[in-house]
């Protein structure tokens, strides 16, 4: 843990308090409940949408452009308040990071012009290495880059970023983030390896991922093959952003919850766990070592245990999908930490969850989404650690103000959601 927190019961100045985000996935109670949202950069910000016009770049291009991607991740940051930065990218880049040819088509998503089916098209997959080449190290270099841009307006323990020419506005916004600490710290993340092998085999997005799940059976060693390279060049990409300043990371699964738990327990899990343990072993100069885990899902409920268990201490937070309902997640985890304590004779470690609003919800009223706040943080309140998220991400149509004053509520703060209520300045934000 960075520093100590205000109810910790021990001495230290703002200067040295850890940031809430931190605290939580300790399994510690902070003075109050983090919240972030995935998703929060990007689509439903009109300052992105302008920045992306006037930039006239593709979305992989505005990845690695260091000086888009630091932008478009503290946006959200500037506007809500949130508690945690996530790293502006995508999971198709570190992909694209080793030599693949991958474009984004608007409406449909990730698309790959040669889909890897047979065993023949594997063994070229993975000849392929990330940041092997001039470009995939030129790639890598912009991915630090855009890190370390965002992680200075950030703050670092002890020196309070910011930059010249930031609004009032905006400059509230990065306060109320820190909070009690005098930084914000910054999420990296990457797609797991069945997410990455399901766009990969498949050619595209997918509702069953058939073809995926056929190689699975059909051909383990080429499989095997397959995962094993995402794995690694997943782990490599969040390694990236370890080692630039990220504080925190999390694994997002999109499609796992299309199989079987036996599947997943034997095909997938272990190659989960290889990039959660490369990303593991990069040491962090913000936090000045490891950082914490967090491994994400969708449609996931059947293997959360699992999912707590990748990584090399088997002590991952879990986020916890909007299709789940968060105290029985919370019951689940718990009963398996003792059994698993029981079975190994191991030292509990920490129930942390992350989750789960429905994004639906925001669009609802205020007088609907409000009560559905105030239970995530009560059902919350039965894990050791808590932090408040989308049980997905945000939706592009989202009032950005409905964002903001849902951090208020969460952090229960009045000052701040009469900020929110009085909407946002953007001529005011930079």
């Amino acid at each position: 843990m960075i520093g100590s927190s205000p109810n910790s019961g021990e001495s230290g100045s703002a200067a040295d308090a850890a940031p809430p985000l931190l605290e939580a996935l300790t399994g510690a109670r902070p003075a109050r409940t983090p919240v972030w949202f995935m998703r929060q950069a990007g689509r439903s910000l009109p300052e992105y949408r302008a920045a992306r016009t006037r930039a006239g770049t593709s979305m992989l291009d505005a990845c690695l452009d260091p000086e888009l991607a630091a932008e478009f991740t503290l946006q959200p940051v500037r506007r809500h308040g949130v508690d945690a930065a996530v790293f502006f990218s995508d999971i198709m880049v570190p992909l694209r990071l080793a030599g693949l040819s991958v474009r984004i088509e608007p409406g449909v998503g990730p698309v790959f012009d040669e889909p890897v089916r047979t065993p023949d098209d594997v063994a070229r997959l993975i000849a392929h290495r990330y940041a092997e080449d001039a470009i995939g190290q030129a790639g890598a270099g912009a991915i630090e880059t855009g890190v370390r841009l965002a992680v200075g307006e950030l703050g670092t323990p002890g020196a309070p970023g910011g930059r010249p020419g930031v609004g009032e506005r905006a400059r509230a916004g990065l306060a109320e983030s820190r909070g009690p600490a005098s930084w914000t710290p910054l999420i990296g993340f990457g797609g797991a390896p069945f997410t990455l092998a399901a766009y990969l085999v498949e050619g595209r997005p997918s509702r069953d991922h058939l073809a995926a799940r056929t190689l699975m059976h059909a051909d383990p060693a080429a499989w095997d093959a397959l995962m094993t390279w995402c794995a690694r060049v997943t782990g490599a990409f969040i390694a990236t952003q370890v080692r630039a300043g990220a504080s925190a990371v999390q694994l997002f699964d999109s499609w796992a919850g299309s199989l079987s738990p036996a599947d997943y327990r034997a095909r997938v899990a272990p190659y989960s766990s290889l990039a959660l343990n490369i990303a593991g072993q990069a040491v962090s100069p913000t936090v000045g070592g490891r950082v914490p885990l967090l491994h994400f899902g969708t449609g996931t409920a059947r293997i959360l245990r699992d999912m707590r268990s990748a990584g090399d201490d088997g002590g991952c937070a879990v986020g916890i999908d909007d299709r789940t309902d968060l105290a029985w997640a919370i019951d689940e985890l718990r009963a398996d930490d003792g059994r698993r304590r029981d079975a190994q004779h191991r030292r509990r470690s920490p129930v942390v969850v992350q989750g789960n609003l429905d994004p639906a919800l925001l669009a609802a009223p205020w007088e609907v989404l409000a009560p559905a706040v105030d239970a995530c943080l009560e059902a919350g309140r039965a894990a050791d650690g808590h932090i408040v998220n989308l049980g997905h991400g945000v939706p592009p149509g989202t009032d950005p103000d409905v964002l903001t004053r849902i951090v208020a509520r969460v952090h229960g703060s009045e000052e701040w959601e009469r900020t929110a209520l009085a909407g946002w300045d953007g001529a005011a934000h930079s």
